[in-house]
């Protein structure tokens, strides 16, 4: 595989990781955190700072809007719900270790 095909790849990859979470806007950010490490702010995040890495202008809320598919408030208003406090309660033992 060349470099150019990898990077063709991760970027499909990427795309789909990116539709598939737009189309589970029932899975919580907190659920990701706690199943996974990461939730869509940190793929935001990530992508701010490829750009950052490739000198390429970009702010963090055009990055989320990127990830979410729209602008971050508005997926807060119509998707985001009050974390439990099991779910918390998880957030915070995950974030001790």
């Amino acid at each position: 595989m060349t470099e150019q095909q990898q990077l063709e790849l991760e970027a499909a990859a990427f795309r789909q990781l990116v539709l598939h979470l737009r189309a589970r806007s029932d899975v919580q950010n907190i659920d990701l955190m706690n199943l996974a490490g990461f939730c869509r702010n940190c793929l935001s995040k990530w992508y701010k700072a490829a750009a950052d890495d490739a000198g390429i202008e970009l702010s963090l809320e055009q990055a989320r809007e990127e990830v979410y598919g729209m602008p971050y408030a508005d997926w807060k208003a119509k998707y985001q719900k009050e974390a439990s406090p099991a779910q918390q309660a998880a957030f915070d033992k995950g974030n001790k270790q």
